[in-house]
């Protein structure tokens, strides 16, 4: 059977009656479902002229029918009032916990390449150690990198209600897409199927009780990260990154998507702060130092501490072992310890609000 991705793809060839555009473009495709008997479309017209909305349905079915994929079912949710209308009671909505787990840390960065998820696996295992179970969950769809650095060669697999057991790895509970996929398999996905797997990681995972769940969160300030503040009830994020300017500008961003869903900002994270010579023993300031705190003392946050640039990091993260694991006495497994414990004390000070987990 075709996939969703293969089907939206046939789905931009249909365009809106009345304009060049596609109907995917405008957003009137909101999922793609696909089960034993065939394929469910559901779809959102931007427009209450019946003879319009018929003639899009019309054109979905005769499209996706062409594909041979079973059954075509189009399901139609009303468009949004207009003028500010009232059209009675809304359905509870914001932000909700996940059953089970009494705080959520969102690892964020403002952009790429500043190590983030390193600190966030690292962070999430250093956690363990000083607030029990923790659960890491990896967010960065397009480029889930978490399995590699945990070493997880196994799938989820699931219980007999269709919940998705999560697996273990050094003392952790994980997800991540990165388990479902064949290796060096791409993510090309838009919006609505983007929010519909965060949701059945949030929702339809067996995450059992945790202490704390660890998001490791994509780069930047866009769909995911919209998609996460406004279903899940963040305790906090943690902000990371590398002393250069260009990073630093980033990092006012991430502040402030945080701020404007009202999470807390548990602090900010300098990496690759510096660089001690293994033959020499030099210091050096690769990347600039001290960024981080005056960022974090500019905006008025926390700065939790920073983490030196050492290969062994690197390597450590390669091989599948965090280096908090494989050499705890190390100095940057000491500098995230000491940025855990920090992360644990403004953990201690949060309110929770942790729900029974669900029966599964």
């Amino acid at each position: 059977m075709s996939s969703p991705q293969e089907i939206l793809a046939q789905l931009r060839s249909i365009p809106y009656p009345g304009f060049s555009r596609d109907i995917v473009s405008f957003g009137v495709v909101k999922d793609i479902e696909i089960d034993s008997e065939g394929v469910t479309i559901i779809v959102a017209p931007t427009t209450e002229d019946r003879e319009i909305v018929q003639q899009i349905c019309e054109r979905i079915d005769e499209t996706v029918t062409a594909m041979h994929v079973g059954q075509v079912r189009i399901r139609i949710t009303a468009p949004a009032p207009r003028g500010g209308a009232a059209a009675g009671p809304a359905p509870p909505r914001g932000p909700m916990p996940i059953p089970g787990i009494t705080h959520i840390v969102a690892v964020a960065s403002g952009k790429g390449g500043v190590g983030k998820s390193t600190v966030a696996t690292n962070l999430a295992v250093a956690l363990t150690r000083r607030i029990g179970r923790v659960g890491l969950l990896d967010a960065d769809v397009y480029g889930p990198s978490i399995p590699v650095m945990l070493g997880i060669r196994e799938r989820p697999r699931s219980t007999e209600n269709k919940r998705i057991v999560p697996v273990t790895a050094h003392g952790l509970t994980v997800i991540s897409m990165g388990l479902f996929l064949d290796e060096h398999a791409p993510v090309i996905w838009r919006g609505p199927m983007l929010t519909k797997l965060l949701g059945e990681f949030f929702r339809n995972v067996e995450w059992g009780d945790l202490d704390c769940l660890v998001l490791d969160l994509p780069p930047g300030t866009g769909d995911v990260q919209l998609t996460i503040t406004q279903q899940i009830r963040l305790t906090g994020g943690v902000i990371v990154t590398t002393p250069q300017d260009v990073a630093l500008l980033d990092v006012k961003r991430g502040i402030k998507m945080f701020q404007q869903v009202k999470a807390p900002v548990l602090g900010v994270v300098e990496n690759m702060s510096y660089h001690v010579c293994s033959q020499c023993g030099q210091r050096a300031e690769i990347f600039g130092h001290g960024g981080g705190a005056r960022m974090a003392d500019q905006m008025d946050v926390p700065f939790l501490g920073e983490i030196p640039l050492y290969r062994e990091v690197r390597t450590a993260a390669d091989a599948g072992v965090p280096i908090v694991v494989s050499q705890p006495d190390h100095i940057a497994s000491r500098a995230i310890g000491e940025i855990a414990d920090r992360v644990a004390t403004r953990l201690a000070e949060a309110p929770t609000a942790a729900l029974a987990p669900l029966a599964s």
